[in-house]
């Protein structure tokens, strides 16, 4: 499994509010030119808890790439749990998405 590498700021990118950082200028340009195809699901929440109607930050390494999407979790253990079902838990998620910032 890859692994996330840390970013620098001289290589920053805004997108919806947030500050994205990547580990080089060509990382960056791929980013700008399909930020929506890039972004993590949930505006970067864990998705684990959005499928259950909440919000939780995220960890880097806690991460899964799904049909070319990116989703984020907790932690690798919460992770282990969202993907038990991940079919399930992308559907409740989608379902309680935005309304769980309310």
């Amino acid at each position: 499994m890859a692994k996330p590498v840390a970013g620098s700021i001289e290589h920053s990118a805004m997108y919806q509010g947030a500050t994205f950082l990547f580990s080089s200028a060509e990382n960056k340009a791929t980013f700008g030119a399909d930020p929506e195809r890039y972004a993590p699901q949930y505006g970067g929440y864990c998705a684990y808890a959005v499928s259950k109607g909440a919000t939780a930050k995220t960890e880097p390494d806690a991460w899964t790439i799904v049909e070319g999407k990116l989703y984020l979790n907790f932690n690798t253990e919460v992770r282990a749990l969202w993907k038990l079902d991940i079919p399930g838990n992308i559907a409740r998620a989608n379902k309680n998405w935005p309304d769980v910032l309310n």
